[in-house]
Parts: structure tokens; sequence; C-alpha cells
């Protein structure tokens, strides 16, 4: 879906981008007009062409928005976004290549291939053409995340170290900023408390790893998106947002984004060289995703009640009730009825 441009914001980005090409390149490639992508509630996404010698490349830009409509705490900077993805690709993690940076002086953001393929969860669950793809990607998350968790943390930029007794109070102190009373949060937050397991050594930890933030093709997953809640932190937490219901789309009956089982996630996590990762692990961090978003949710519908409203806001808002429903069965499910 395309969302109607500015056309003075349009072009100050394409000028940055002349600037920026020029700087890290050494040349102005022939670019098109900027068209506004939908999607992304912190960043902006717009997509062009550049063309250079006869060759014309699909990019896409990913900028900070002129205003924010939602909070930004956790989440990283744009040059520590891109510094990221060029250390994740060196790893073999499949991410978009960064092409260039904007400069300090302009708006930050940076520009970086377009990688063809479906990204939307409901429609990467439904598209026949991808039912191959589907039958092997939650395994295929499991190597995928395998890697990101292996990636040496002295190469990372500067992150936020969220360990489970740390997040959990950050996740506490989230919930009270919202003003809300909510029992099942209060009693999730109990749970947790009483149930923080032992990470061994810290992670990178992507932090918004799911479907929705992945580009998926017949041959599988493409390239990984949405590094903006990257930190330091328990590779396990990684693993349950990825099974959070909320990332089903109304396929509860496979856990893993809508589209595979807990056990080939796993399987190939481990198999790829992840850390040893139990099932009560995996519950743990699900029941933490799930308030997480929760909160999340919460929050959005905090802000919409004080009159910052959009579309998007009242729907997310509402689904802060969605999340109590998946708190409570999981809690069921582990044996605490």
């Amino acid at each position: 879906m395309i969302e109607p441009e500015g056309r003075d914001d349009a072009a100050s980005l394409a000028a940055a981008l002349e600037r920026a090409f020029a700087r890290q390149h050494g040349a102005v490639p022939r670019l098109s007009p900027l068209t506004r992508l939908s999607g992304g509630a912190s960043k902006e996404n717009w997509a062009f062409s550049a063309t250079s010698d006869g060759v014309e490349r699909a990019l896409v830009l990913r900028a900070a928005p002129a205003e924010s409509r939602f909070e930004s705490a956790g989440v990283i900077s744009l040059p520590a976004e891109a510094s990221l993805l060029r250390l994740a690709r060196a790893n073999g993690v499949p991410v978009p290549e960064v092409v260039c940076e904007l400069a300090d002086a302009d708006r930050p953001g940076y520009a970086m291939q377009h990688v063809a393929g479906q990204s939307v969860g409901t429609r990467i669950l439904k598209d026949e053409g991808l039912a191959g793809a589907r039958a092997g990607m939650a395994r295929q998350c499991g190597e995928i995340l395998a890697r990101i968790h292996a990636i040496p943390l002295d190469g990372s930029p500067a992150l936020d170290v969220l360990m489970p007794a740390d997040a959990v109070a950050a996740l506490a102190e989230g919930y009270r900023a919202t003003g809300q009373q909510r029992p099942v949060f209060e009693l999730a937050l109990c749970w947790l408390a009483d149930r923080l397991p032992d990470c061994g050594a810290p992670a990178l930890v992507h932090g918004d790893f799911r479907n929705g933030n992945l580009i998926v093709g017949p041959d599988g997953i493409r390239a990984v998106l949405d590094w903006e809640t990257a930190h330091i932190g328990c590779a396990a937490e990684d693993l349950g947002w990825l099974c959070v219901p909320s990332w089903r789309f109304q396929r509860p009956d496979l856990p893993v984004g809508g589209f595979g089982t807990r056990q080939a996630l796993l399987a190939g996590y481990h198999a790829a060289g992840g850390r040893p990762t139990s099932m009560d692990d995996l519950r743990f961090w699900q029941m933490f995703g799930s308030l997480r978003w929760g909160v999340m949710c919460a929050g959005v519908g905090a802000r919409f009640a004080a009159g910052v409203r959009s579309v998007e806001g009242g729907m997310i808002a509402r689904r802060a009730s969605e999340t109590e429903y998946d708190l409570l069965a999981l809690m069921k499910e582990s044996g605490d009825a």
C-alpha cells in the first residue's frame, strides 16, 4: 500500500540522499522520485531507484519521521541500526545490504537494497505460492536466530542490556506508566518475577523477530527486518517473542508465527549451534512477550485517550484486552490455572 507523500519532505530526503551517495561513493546515481510506503510506526520507509552506468537498482530509504506518533523508549538510533545490519550481514544473517547513510546534519536515515518478497504476516500464511516455504520456516527461523545470537558483542554498537530481572522490572515500569489497572497484567508480572530463567552469557537479541518482520519468497526467508529494538539480553527472548499468539494471525494451532511448531523451531536453533533452550524457557519468554505486547498496546491506548489519535493507534490500543486472554491461557497451559 502507498501513502500520499509530502512533496517537500520527499524533495528534502532526495537531496540528502544525493549528498550521501556523493560522500560515500564519489558519484551520484540518477534517483527516481521517492514514494512513501505504508507501515512502520516509529520510522518512515521510502521506495526509490538509483540508476548508474545503465544499471537500475531498487532501494528503500529508512528515515526518522518528522513527527513521532509513538514512544521511542528502547528504540535504537538509525545509525546504530545500520551498523547492526552490516554486522548481521557479515555474520551470515539474511538482511538487506546498507548502501549509504544520510549525514548527521540531515535527517537520520539510511538506504538499503530492496528485497523482493512478501512481508505482510497474514499474506505469508495464506499465499499458496509460499506453501513450500511455510513448511520449513519454523526450522529456518531457528537457524537464523542461532546465527544472530552467535554474533560477537565486541563488534556491535552500544545497546541497552536487559537480562531477565531487568527486563521484567522495565516491563513493570512501562505498565505503571500507562496509568491503567489490569489485574491480569499484575498477575503475569508476579508469574514472571517468580520464574526468572538462568540465561547464561548475554547475547545480541533482535528484539522483534516475528512473522511480519520477515521477507519471504517461495525459497523461504529472504531477509530479517526491523532491528530497532535490538539489545543485549537473553537469547531465548527472541524465540519466545516469535511464539507470541498475536503473531499467529488466526492460526493458533501453529504457535511459531502461525506457520510451525515449537519443536521445529528449537530443532533448527540447536542444529545451527543455538544455546541450550528448554520448553520452560520458551514458555517464560512467550509469557514475557505477550505481556510486553499488551503493555505496548495499553501505552498506545493511554496516549489515544489523551488525544494523540490515529486509526492505527485505536486499532493497536484495543488489542491490550486480547493479550489478557493470551496470558491467562499461557498460565493455564503451564499448570498455573
